[in-house]
Protein backbone atom coordinates (compact mmCIF):
# COMPACT_ATOMS: atom_id res chain seq x y z
CA UNK A 1 0.00 0.00 0.00
CA UNK A 2 2.48 2.67 -1.16
CA UNK A 3 5.00 2.03 1.34
CA UNK A 4 2.77 1.98 4.48
CA UNK A 5 3.28 -1.11 6.72
CA UNK A 6 -0.22 -3.56 6.87
CA UNK A 7 -0.58 -2.63 10.85
CA UNK A 8 -0.04 1.17 10.12
CA UNK A 9 -3.30 1.01 7.49
CA UNK A 10 -4.96 -0.64 9.59
CA UNK A 11 -4.99 -4.62 7.98
CA UNK A 12 -4.17 -7.54 9.70
CA UNK A 13 -0.58 -8.28 9.93
CA UNK A 14 -1.20 -11.81 9.67
CA UNK A 15 -3.29 -14.27 7.42
CA UNK A 16 -6.88 -14.96 8.64
CA UNK A 17 -7.21 -18.55 10.06
CA UNK A 18 -11.50 -17.80 9.06
CA UNK A 19 -12.30 -14.98 6.58
CA UNK A 20 -15.72 -13.37 6.25
CA UNK A 21 -17.07 -15.95 3.66
CA UNK A 22 -15.43 -18.76 6.12
CA UNK A 23 -17.34 -21.28 7.91
CA UNK A 24 -15.44 -23.12 10.26
CA UNK A 25 -16.50 -27.30 11.83
CA UNK A 26 -19.90 -26.52 13.85
CA UNK A 27 -18.23 -27.77 17.06
CA UNK A 28 -15.54 -25.47 16.57
CA UNK A 29 -17.58 -22.57 15.50
CA UNK A 30 -19.55 -23.29 18.74
CA UNK A 31 -16.75 -22.91 20.81
CA UNK A 32 -15.58 -19.65 18.98
CA UNK A 33 -19.08 -18.29 19.06
CA UNK A 34 -18.65 -18.71 22.83
CA UNK A 35 -15.80 -17.22 23.49
CA UNK A 36 -17.63 -14.16 21.93
CA UNK A 37 -20.35 -14.13 24.36
CA UNK A 38 -17.27 -14.41 27.26
CA UNK A 39 -15.56 -11.32 25.99
CA UNK A 40 -18.64 -8.79 25.44
CA UNK A 41 -20.30 -10.22 28.97
CA UNK A 42 -18.32 -8.26 31.56
CA UNK A 43 -19.26 -4.82 29.91
CA UNK A 44 -23.02 -5.73 28.88
CA UNK A 45 -23.80 -7.21 32.88
CA UNK A 46 -21.76 -4.00 34.24
CA UNK A 47 -24.53 -1.75 33.31
CA UNK A 48 -27.51 -3.76 35.12
CA UNK A 49 -25.62 -4.25 37.78
CA UNK A 50 -24.87 -0.34 38.14
CA UNK A 51 -28.37 0.29 37.10
CA UNK A 52 -30.37 -2.14 38.93
CA UNK A 53 -29.57 -0.48 42.81
CA UNK A 54 -30.18 2.92 41.76
CA UNK A 55 -33.35 2.12 40.36
CA UNK A 56 -34.17 0.79 43.65
CA UNK A 57 -34.48 -3.11 42.15
CA UNK A 58 -34.17 -6.20 44.39
CA UNK A 59 -32.36 -8.90 43.42
CA UNK A 60 -34.62 -10.96 41.80
CA UNK A 61 -35.79 -7.57 39.50
CA UNK A 62 -31.66 -7.11 38.87
CA UNK A 63 -31.76 -11.04 37.26
CA UNK A 64 -34.63 -10.30 34.79
CA UNK A 65 -32.97 -7.32 34.01
CA UNK A 66 -29.72 -9.12 32.98
CA UNK A 67 -31.35 -11.64 31.44
CA UNK A 68 -33.11 -9.28 29.49
CA UNK A 69 -29.84 -7.73 28.15
CA UNK A 70 -28.38 -10.70 27.32
CA UNK A 71 -31.56 -11.58 25.09
CA UNK A 72 -31.52 -8.29 23.50
CA UNK A 73 -27.71 -8.19 22.87
CA UNK A 74 -28.46 -11.71 20.69
CA UNK A 75 -31.40 -10.08 18.61
CA UNK A 76 -29.44 -7.27 17.85
CA UNK A 77 -26.27 -8.93 17.06
CA UNK A 78 -28.34 -11.03 14.64
CA UNK A 79 -29.56 -7.85 12.93
CA UNK A 80 -26.55 -6.58 12.36
CA UNK A 81 -24.99 -9.88 11.34
CA UNK A 82 -28.11 -10.50 8.69
CA UNK A 83 -29.72 -7.36 7.42
CA UNK A 84 -26.59 -4.39 8.33
CA UNK A 85 -23.22 -4.84 7.75
CA UNK A 86 -23.20 -8.27 7.56
CA UNK A 87 -19.54 -8.13 9.31
CA UNK A 88 -18.81 -10.48 12.32
CA UNK A 89 -19.40 -7.80 15.23
CA UNK A 90 -21.17 -8.07 18.62
CA UNK A 91 -23.89 -5.61 19.77
CA UNK A 92 -24.54 -5.06 23.12
CA UNK A 93 -25.19 -2.68 25.79
CA UNK A 94 -24.03 1.10 25.31
CA UNK A 95 -22.52 3.28 27.64
CA UNK A 96 -23.26 6.11 25.38
CA UNK A 97 -26.68 6.09 27.50
CA UNK A 98 -25.72 6.31 30.35
CA UNK A 99 -25.88 10.05 30.91
CA UNK A 100 -29.51 9.65 29.46
CA UNK A 101 -30.91 6.72 31.73
CA UNK A 102 -29.50 8.87 35.22
CA UNK A 103 -32.22 11.60 34.24
CA UNK A 104 -34.91 9.25 33.91
CA UNK A 105 -33.84 7.56 37.07
CA UNK A 106 -33.76 11.07 38.94
CA UNK A 107 -36.72 12.30 37.22
CA UNK A 108 -38.59 9.03 38.13
CA UNK A 109 -37.50 9.46 41.62
CA UNK A 110 -39.02 12.46 42.49
CA UNK A 111 -42.53 11.61 40.39
CA UNK A 112 -43.12 7.97 41.73
CA UNK A 113 -46.49 6.81 40.32
CA UNK A 114 -48.44 4.49 42.87
CA UNK A 115 -49.28 0.70 42.30
CA UNK A 116 -45.80 0.96 40.18
CA UNK A 117 -42.24 -0.13 41.57
CA UNK A 118 -39.27 2.23 41.08
CA UNK A 119 -37.90 0.42 38.68
CA UNK A 120 -40.70 -1.07 36.79
CA UNK A 121 -41.60 2.88 36.26
CA UNK A 122 -37.54 4.04 35.49
CA UNK A 123 -37.35 1.05 32.77
CA UNK A 124 -41.02 2.23 31.41
CA UNK A 125 -39.31 5.53 30.80
CA UNK A 126 -35.92 4.34 29.24
CA UNK A 127 -38.09 1.63 26.78
CA UNK A 128 -39.98 5.08 25.41
CA UNK A 129 -36.99 7.10 24.97
CA UNK A 130 -35.25 3.92 23.62
CA UNK A 131 -37.72 3.28 20.97
CA UNK A 132 -38.51 6.86 19.93
CA UNK A 133 -34.66 7.66 19.13
CA UNK A 134 -34.31 3.97 17.77
CA UNK A 135 -37.09 5.22 15.17
CA UNK A 136 -34.58 8.17 14.52
CA UNK A 137 -31.58 6.30 14.09
CA UNK A 138 -33.06 3.69 11.70
CA UNK A 139 -34.15 6.21 9.78
CA UNK A 140 -30.99 8.07 9.28
CA UNK A 141 -29.06 4.46 8.89
CA UNK A 142 -31.31 3.12 5.94
CA UNK A 143 -32.03 6.79 4.82
CA UNK A 144 -27.66 7.41 4.10
CA UNK A 145 -27.28 10.11 5.92
CA UNK A 146 -24.87 8.94 8.20
CA UNK A 147 -21.96 10.80 5.71
CA UNK A 148 -23.52 14.29 6.41
CA UNK A 149 -23.73 13.57 10.14
CA UNK A 150 -20.08 12.14 9.67
CA UNK A 151 -19.25 15.65 8.40
CA UNK A 152 -21.11 17.41 11.18
CA UNK A 153 -19.57 15.07 13.88
CA UNK A 154 -15.77 15.12 14.26
CA UNK A 155 -13.52 13.78 16.53
CA UNK A 156 -13.55 17.39 17.97
CA UNK A 157 -17.03 16.93 19.05
CA UNK A 158 -17.51 12.69 19.70
CA UNK A 159 -13.87 13.00 22.13
CA UNK A 160 -14.92 15.19 24.54
CA UNK A 161 -18.89 13.49 24.41
CA UNK A 162 -17.11 9.95 25.27
CA UNK A 163 -14.86 11.71 27.69
CA UNK A 164 -17.55 13.22 29.83
CA UNK A 165 -19.21 9.75 29.24
CA UNK A 166 -16.27 8.18 31.70
CA UNK A 167 -15.66 11.06 33.74
CA UNK A 168 -19.55 11.50 34.85
CA UNK A 169 -19.39 7.89 36.48
CA UNK A 170 -16.96 9.01 38.96
CA UNK A 171 -20.11 8.59 41.68
CA UNK A 172 -20.42 4.75 40.77
CA UNK A 173 -16.17 4.12 41.72
CA UNK A 174 -14.57 4.39 44.66
CA UNK A 175 -18.20 4.96 46.66
CA UNK A 176 -19.58 1.98 45.48
CA UNK A 177 -16.01 -0.03 45.76
CA UNK A 178 -15.81 1.57 49.36
CA UNK A 179 -18.06 -0.64 51.06
CA UNK A 180 -15.68 -2.59 51.40
CA UNK A 181 -12.09 -2.38 49.95
CA UNK A 182 -11.09 -5.92 51.22
CA UNK A 183 -12.89 -7.27 48.14
CA UNK A 184 -12.99 -4.15 45.35
CA UNK A 185 -9.20 -3.94 45.18
CA UNK A 186 -8.03 -7.02 45.25
CA UNK A 187 -10.62 -6.78 41.98
CA UNK A 188 -8.84 -3.74 41.21
CA UNK A 189 -5.43 -5.53 41.18
CA UNK A 190 -6.36 -8.47 39.30
CA UNK A 191 -7.79 -6.48 36.40
CA UNK A 192 -4.38 -4.50 35.82
CA UNK A 193 -2.42 -7.44 36.43
CA UNK A 194 -4.75 -9.95 33.85
CA UNK A 195 -4.53 -7.50 31.33
CA UNK A 196 -1.63 -5.78 31.56
CA UNK A 197 0.38 -8.08 32.79
CA UNK A 198 -0.05 -11.82 32.30
CA UNK A 199 -1.71 -11.42 29.26
CA UNK A 200 1.70 -10.90 27.34
CA UNK A 201 2.26 -13.96 28.48
CA UNK A 202 -1.17 -16.29 28.36
CA UNK A 203 -3.73 -15.66 25.87
CA UNK A 204 -6.36 -16.56 28.18
CA UNK A 205 -5.53 -13.60 30.35
CA UNK A 206 -5.59 -11.45 27.03
CA UNK A 207 -8.97 -12.64 25.94
CA UNK A 208 -11.09 -12.96 29.12
CA UNK A 209 -9.02 -10.43 31.82
CA UNK A 210 -12.44 -8.98 33.42
CA UNK A 211 -14.43 -11.93 33.45
CA UNK A 212 -11.62 -14.05 35.27
CA UNK A 213 -11.10 -11.28 37.68
CA UNK A 214 -14.92 -11.04 38.33
CA UNK A 215 -14.85 -14.79 38.82
CA UNK A 216 -11.70 -14.97 41.31
CA UNK A 217 -13.28 -12.01 43.62
CA UNK A 218 -16.89 -13.83 43.65
CA UNK A 219 -15.46 -16.90 44.57
CA UNK A 220 -12.66 -15.61 47.17
CA UNK A 221 -16.47 -14.12 48.48
CA UNK A 222 -18.64 -16.72 48.51
CA UNK A 223 -15.55 -19.26 49.90
CA UNK A 224 -15.29 -16.92 52.82
CA UNK A 225 -19.26 -16.22 53.20
CA UNK A 226 -19.56 -19.88 53.52
CA UNK A 227 -17.04 -20.19 55.82
CA UNK A 228 -18.51 -17.46 58.15
CA UNK A 229 -15.60 -15.01 57.72
CA UNK A 230 -17.76 -12.33 55.98
CA UNK A 231 -20.87 -12.18 58.48
CA UNK A 232 -24.44 -11.80 57.29
CA UNK A 233 -25.18 -8.43 55.90
CA UNK A 234 -21.69 -7.51 55.28
CA UNK A 235 -21.66 -5.63 51.77
CA UNK A 236 -19.36 -8.38 50.20
CA UNK A 237 -21.18 -11.24 51.56
CA UNK A 238 -22.27 -13.56 48.41
CA UNK A 239 -26.00 -15.34 49.11
CA UNK A 240 -26.44 -17.53 46.59
CA UNK A 241 -29.82 -18.54 47.69
CA UNK A 242 -31.23 -16.54 45.07
CA UNK A 243 -29.44 -18.62 42.25
CA UNK A 244 -30.45 -21.42 44.18
CA UNK A 245 -33.91 -20.64 44.29
CA UNK A 246 -34.55 -19.17 40.73
CA UNK A 247 -35.99 -21.34 38.31
CA UNK A 248 -34.11 -22.80 35.44
CA UNK A 249 -35.91 -20.59 32.83
CA UNK A 250 -37.98 -17.65 32.14
CA UNK A 251 -41.37 -19.70 32.62
CA UNK A 252 -43.74 -17.75 30.75
CA UNK A 253 -42.60 -16.24 26.95
CA UNK A 254 -45.20 -13.60 27.06
CA UNK A 255 -43.20 -12.10 29.66
CA UNK A 256 -40.25 -11.48 26.96
CA UNK A 257 -41.70 -8.13 25.49
CA UNK A 258 -42.46 -5.32 27.51
CA UNK A 259 -41.44 -7.31 31.23
CA UNK A 260 -42.02 -4.23 33.13
CA UNK A 261 -45.07 -3.33 31.16
CA UNK A 262 -46.04 -0.75 28.33
CA UNK A 263 -43.19 1.95 27.71
CA UNK A 264 -43.97 5.71 28.86
CA UNK A 265 -43.07 8.65 25.93
CA UNK A 266 -41.62 12.19 27.84
CA UNK A 267 -40.63 14.67 24.93
CA UNK A 268 -37.67 15.22 27.16
CA UNK A 269 -36.10 12.50 27.60
CA UNK A 270 -36.61 12.05 23.44
CA UNK A 271 -34.38 15.23 23.16
CA UNK A 272 -31.86 14.27 25.50
CA UNK A 273 -31.51 9.87 24.16
CA UNK A 274 -30.62 11.73 20.72
CA UNK A 275 -27.27 12.74 22.12
CA UNK A 276 -26.67 9.37 22.67
CA UNK A 277 -27.82 8.00 19.31
CA UNK A 278 -25.16 10.00 17.97
CA UNK A 279 -22.85 9.40 20.22
CA UNK A 280 -23.25 5.52 19.24
CA UNK A 281 -23.39 6.12 15.67
CA UNK A 282 -20.02 7.66 15.33
CA UNK A 283 -18.55 5.30 17.46
CA UNK A 284 -20.26 2.48 15.54
CA UNK A 285 -18.77 4.36 12.12
CA UNK A 286 -15.36 3.57 13.62
CA UNK A 287 -16.01 0.75 14.79
CA UNK A 288 -16.86 -0.90 11.41
CA UNK A 289 -13.97 0.19 10.07
CA UNK A 290 -12.02 -1.51 12.64
CA UNK A 291 -13.88 -5.01 12.17
CA UNK A 292 -13.80 -5.18 8.39
CA UNK A 293 -10.29 -4.11 8.71
CA UNK A 294 -9.19 -7.10 11.25
CA UNK A 295 -11.52 -9.15 9.45
CA UNK A 296 -9.39 -8.98 6.13
CA UNK A 297 -11.84 -6.78 4.65
CA UNK A 298 -10.59 -3.69 4.06
CA UNK A 299 -13.40 -0.44 3.75
CA UNK A 300 -16.85 -0.74 4.56
CA UNK A 301 -18.79 0.36 2.14
CA UNK A 302 -20.87 3.74 2.55
CA UNK A 303 -24.13 1.52 1.67
CA UNK A 304 -22.82 -0.96 4.04
CA UNK A 305 -22.41 1.41 7.10
CA UNK A 306 -25.59 2.71 6.23
CA UNK A 307 -27.07 -0.81 6.55
CA UNK A 308 -25.53 -1.07 9.55
CA UNK A 309 -26.53 2.23 11.46
CA UNK A 310 -30.07 1.00 10.35
CA UNK A 311 -29.60 -2.53 11.83
CA UNK A 312 -28.26 -0.79 15.09
CA UNK A 313 -31.77 1.37 15.00
CA UNK A 314 -33.69 -2.39 14.62
CA UNK A 315 -32.03 -3.95 17.22
CA UNK A 316 -32.73 -0.76 19.48
CA UNK A 317 -35.90 -0.87 18.97
CA UNK A 318 -35.67 -4.84 19.83
CA UNK A 319 -34.20 -4.16 22.90
CA UNK A 320 -36.83 -1.41 24.14
CA UNK A 321 -39.30 -4.23 23.28
CA UNK A 322 -37.64 -7.19 25.52
CA UNK A 323 -36.85 -4.86 28.67
CA UNK A 324 -33.16 -3.92 28.18
CA UNK A 325 -31.19 -0.50 27.12
CA UNK A 326 -30.13 0.59 24.15
CA UNK A 327 -27.22 -1.51 22.06
CA UNK A 328 -24.25 -0.92 19.83
CA UNK A 329 -21.22 -2.51 18.24
CA UNK A 330 -18.49 -3.92 21.26
CA UNK A 331 -14.92 -2.75 20.14
CA UNK A 332 -13.68 -5.25 22.28
CA UNK A 333 -15.07 -8.13 20.23
CA UNK A 334 -13.50 -6.65 17.28
CA UNK A 335 -10.24 -7.24 19.40
CA UNK A 336 -10.57 -10.73 19.98
CA UNK A 337 -10.86 -10.98 16.32
CA UNK A 338 -7.68 -9.80 15.74
CA UNK A 339 -6.17 -11.85 18.18
CA UNK A 340 -7.32 -15.15 17.13
CA UNK A 341 -7.87 -14.44 13.16
CA UNK A 342 -11.11 -15.25 13.22
CA UNK A 343 -13.34 -12.74 11.15
CA UNK A 344 -16.05 -15.34 9.92
CA UNK A 345 -19.37 -13.98 9.84
CA UNK A 346 -20.86 -17.64 10.72
CA UNK A 347 -19.37 -17.63 14.20
CA UNK A 348 -21.18 -14.39 15.05
CA UNK A 349 -24.31 -15.78 13.59
CA UNK A 350 -24.10 -18.56 16.29
CA UNK A 351 -23.19 -15.98 19.18
CA UNK A 352 -26.13 -14.51 19.01
CA UNK A 353 -28.34 -17.69 19.34
CA UNK A 354 -26.04 -18.34 22.19
CA UNK A 355 -26.64 -15.10 23.60
CA UNK A 356 -30.51 -15.34 23.71
CA UNK A 357 -29.93 -18.54 25.02
CA UNK A 358 -27.91 -17.86 27.86
CA UNK A 359 -30.63 -14.78 28.32
CA UNK A 360 -33.52 -17.25 28.78
CA UNK A 361 -31.65 -19.07 31.68
CA UNK A 362 -33.13 -17.09 34.59
CA UNK A 363 -30.56 -18.88 36.78
CA UNK A 364 -27.85 -16.89 35.01
CA UNK A 365 -29.42 -13.71 36.30
CA UNK A 366 -29.60 -14.66 39.46
CA UNK A 367 -26.39 -15.75 39.76
CA UNK A 368 -24.83 -12.63 38.33
CA UNK A 369 -27.16 -10.45 40.51
CA UNK A 370 -25.44 -11.98 43.71
CA UNK A 371 -21.94 -10.54 42.66
CA UNK A 372 -21.18 -8.39 45.62
CA UNK A 373 -21.21 -5.05 45.16
CA UNK A 374 -17.80 -3.91 46.23
CA UNK A 375 -16.64 -6.44 43.53
CA UNK A 376 -18.55 -4.63 41.08
CA UNK A 377 -17.68 -1.01 42.56
CA UNK A 378 -13.88 -2.18 41.82
CA UNK A 379 -14.60 -3.48 37.72
CA UNK A 380 -16.18 0.49 37.68
CA UNK A 381 -12.73 1.86 38.93
CA UNK A 382 -10.83 -0.19 36.54
CA UNK A 383 -13.05 0.16 33.34
CA UNK A 384 -15.01 3.61 33.39
CA UNK A 385 -11.65 5.35 33.19
CA UNK A 386 -11.02 3.31 30.12
CA UNK A 387 -14.23 5.18 28.85
CA UNK A 388 -12.67 8.03 29.55
CA UNK A 389 -9.75 7.31 27.73
CA UNK A 390 -11.20 6.62 24.60
CA UNK A 391 -12.57 9.54 24.27
CA UNK A 392 -9.17 10.94 24.59
CA UNK A 393 -7.40 8.64 21.58
CA UNK A 394 -11.00 10.08 19.32
CA UNK A 395 -10.19 13.80 20.09
CA UNK A 396 -6.55 12.61 19.18
CA UNK A 397 -7.63 11.91 15.56
CA UNK A 398 -8.57 15.99 15.12
CA UNK A 399 -4.81 18.64 15.09
CA UNK A 400 -4.15 18.75 18.45
CA UNK A 401 -1.58 21.47 17.84
CA UNK A 402 -4.70 23.81 17.00
CA UNK A 403 -5.69 26.49 19.30
CA UNK A 404 -9.17 26.06 17.30
CA UNK A 405 -9.70 22.71 18.62
CA UNK A 406 -8.32 23.11 22.04
CA UNK A 407 -10.74 25.76 23.02
CA UNK A 408 -13.81 23.83 21.48
CA UNK A 409 -13.00 20.65 23.55
CA UNK A 410 -11.94 21.78 26.21
CA UNK A 411 -15.25 24.65 26.46
CA UNK A 412 -17.53 21.83 25.75
CA UNK A 413 -15.89 18.99 27.87
CA UNK A 414 -16.00 21.76 31.21
CA UNK A 415 -19.51 23.05 30.18
CA UNK A 416 -20.55 19.64 30.29
CA UNK A 417 -19.12 19.26 33.90
CA UNK A 418 -20.45 22.30 34.87
CA UNK A 419 -24.10 22.98 33.68
CA UNK A 420 -25.72 19.52 34.85
CA UNK A 421 -23.95 21.13 38.24
CA UNK A 422 -26.06 24.50 38.04
CA UNK A 423 -29.06 22.72 37.21
CA UNK A 424 -29.29 19.51 39.44
CA UNK A 425 -28.77 22.10 42.63
CA UNK A 426 -25.80 20.34 43.80
CA UNK A 427 -23.92 23.98 44.43
CA UNK A 428 -26.88 25.19 46.55
CA UNK A 429 -25.30 26.69 49.62
CA UNK A 430 -22.02 27.46 47.84
CA UNK A 431 -23.40 29.71 45.19
CA UNK A 432 -26.53 31.40 44.77
CA UNK A 433 -29.04 28.96 42.71
CA UNK A 434 -29.75 29.43 39.49
CA UNK A 435 -30.85 26.86 37.57
CA UNK A 436 -34.29 26.86 39.60
CA UNK A 437 -35.00 30.61 38.24
CA UNK A 438 -34.14 29.47 34.48
CA UNK A 439 -36.59 26.56 34.80
CA UNK A 440 -39.30 28.26 36.58
CA UNK A 441 -38.99 31.41 33.59
CA UNK A 442 -39.00 28.96 30.84
CA UNK A 443 -42.18 27.28 32.62
CA UNK A 444 -43.84 30.62 32.80
CA UNK A 445 -43.75 31.66 29.47
CA UNK A 446 -42.86 28.55 27.13
CA UNK A 447 -44.46 25.93 29.21
CA UNK A 448 -44.16 23.02 31.45
CA UNK A 449 -42.85 20.58 28.65
CA UNK A 450 -40.47 22.71 27.16
CA UNK A 451 -38.91 23.60 31.22
CA UNK A 452 -38.75 19.71 31.74
CA UNK A 453 -36.26 19.51 28.19
CA UNK A 454 -34.39 22.37 29.08
CA UNK A 455 -34.21 20.19 32.50
CA UNK A 456 -33.22 16.90 31.35
CA UNK A 457 -30.71 18.18 28.48
CA UNK A 458 -28.89 20.86 30.56
CA UNK A 459 -28.72 18.06 33.29
CA UNK A 460 -27.42 15.49 31.22
CA UNK A 461 -23.63 16.36 31.03
CA UNK A 462 -22.96 14.44 27.52
CA UNK A 463 -26.13 16.15 25.66
CA UNK A 464 -24.37 19.85 26.90
CA UNK A 465 -20.86 18.75 25.54
CA UNK A 466 -22.96 17.40 22.18
CA UNK A 467 -24.52 20.66 21.34
CA UNK A 468 -21.73 22.89 22.82
CA UNK A 469 -19.27 20.64 20.69
CA UNK A 470 -21.44 20.56 17.13
CA UNK A 471 -22.06 23.83 17.71
CA UNK A 472 -19.06 25.60 17.51
CA UNK A 473 -16.66 22.95 15.89
CA UNK A 474 -19.09 23.59 12.43
CA UNK A 475 -19.82 27.66 13.30
CA UNK A 476 -15.93 28.36 13.53
CA UNK A 477 -14.15 28.01 10.74
CA UNK A 478 -11.79 24.62 10.55
CA UNK A 479 -10.66 22.61 7.60
CA UNK A 480 -11.15 18.85 7.42
CA UNK A 481 -7.55 17.80 8.55
CA UNK A 482 -7.78 20.57 11.10
CA UNK A 483 -11.05 19.06 12.50
CA UNK A 484 -9.67 15.02 12.10
CA UNK A 485 -12.40 14.02 9.50
CA UNK A 486 -10.37 13.59 6.86
CA UNK A 487 -6.71 12.49 7.01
Amino acid sequence: MGGVSAAAAGLPAAPMVYGIEDRPPLARALVLALQHCLTMFGATVSVPLLLGPMMGMGPAEIAVLVSSVMVCSGVATFLQVTVGTRLPIIQGVSFSFLGTFFAIIAYVKAHPVEGVSQGALTMQYIAGAVLAGAVVETCVGFSGLVGLLRRALSPVVVGPVIMIIGLALFKHGAPKAGQSWAASLPTIIMVFLFSQVLSRRYRVFALFPILLAVLVAFGGCWALSAAGVIPPGHPARVDPGLAASSPWFRADPRDLVFPWGPPRFEAAFFFAILASYLASIVESFGDYHSCSYMSGGGDPTPRQISRGIGAEGLGCLATGLLGGFASTSYSENIGLIGLTRVGSRHVVYLASFLLVAIGLVARFGAFVAAIPGPVVGGLYCALFGLIAAVGIQQLARSDLSSGRNLMIAGFSLFMGLSVPAYFDGSMVGVYPPGGDEVLEAIRARLGGTVADIVKVIGGTGMAVTALIGLALDNLIPGTPEERGIRA
